[in-house]
């Protein structure tokens, strides 16, 4: 392990997803003394605009705001980034193209879990993520090149239950959120799925309270990034 090492995180997309993903990566790291863990500087600004809205046609382009955040970080001496937003990927070129240290790629994270769980019992995968981050192709693309299967939510899926209940997390409704989303999970598995993808950072915290059966049943994204965050600390 290498004090050298600092792994920043671009968060604020949500506040509480941020805070959920440091939460992540501290269990993932095994520390048994406070020395042990890893070391982070957190960018946790939550007026960086909206990334469902922008990617839709109808908000702020939010790459400013990020890039204003990449660049604190890389100033603080960051030798990795990563960002705990799945939507957020979209923007994943021109934030890699503006950042000294790598960008750990989330979904690079997640499909290398899902490899790893697969050897031993091949699933068909329920994508449960934003409609932009769909639109982008950000999973599908990736699933697709490791000939992975997966299924994702209807547009109806994503009007009534996981929209409502992802902007539900946003405002701290955890009940409401959990349950809108524990449904869109439910309605993934009834159509196929026997392996769910959290691809959205809310969608663990809405679980973890409504439905917490369902998180045997499911690969958390921002656990994947902690792992790969916990690999690059340790290559010190």
């Amino acid at each position: 392990m290498s004090a050298a090492r600092l792994v920043g995180v671009l968060g604020g997309m949500g506040p509480l997803a941020t805070l959920d993903f440091l939460q992540r990566l501290l269990e993932t790291s095994g520390a048994q003394r406070d020395q042990e863990h890893v070391p982070t500087v957190t960018w946790n600004v939550p007026q960086i605009p909206d990334r469902q809205r922008a990617l839709a046609g109808g908000g702020e382009d939010p790459l400013p705001a990020m890039l204003q955040g990449i660049a604190r970080l890389n100033a603080a001496g960051a030798t990795c980034i990563a960002i705990p937003c799945n939507t957020a990927h979209a923007w994943y070129g021109p934030l890699s193209a503006h950042s000294a240290a790598p960008i750990l790629h989330i979904v690079d994270a997640t499909v290398q879990a899902l490899q790893a769980a697969q050897q031993s019992s091949p699933a068909r995968i329920g994508v449960i993520a934003t409609r932009g981050a769909l639109s982008q192709r950000l999973y599908q693309a990736r699933l697709e090149a490791a000939g992975l299967d997966y299924l994702t939510p209807t547009e109806q899926e994503l009007d009534t239950l996981f929209t409502p209940g992802c902007y539900a997390i946003k405002a701290n409704d955890i009940a409401t959120g959990g349950r809108l989303l524990a449904q869109t999970a439910e309605a993934l598995l009834a159509r196929g799925a026997t392996q769910l993808v959290m691809a959205c950072t809310e969608v663990p915290i809405g679980l973890r309270h409504a439905a917490p059966e369902l998180l045997a049943l499911s690969v958390d994204p921002a656990t994947a990034l902690a792992q790969a965050c916990l690999r690059h600390w340790r290559q010190g």
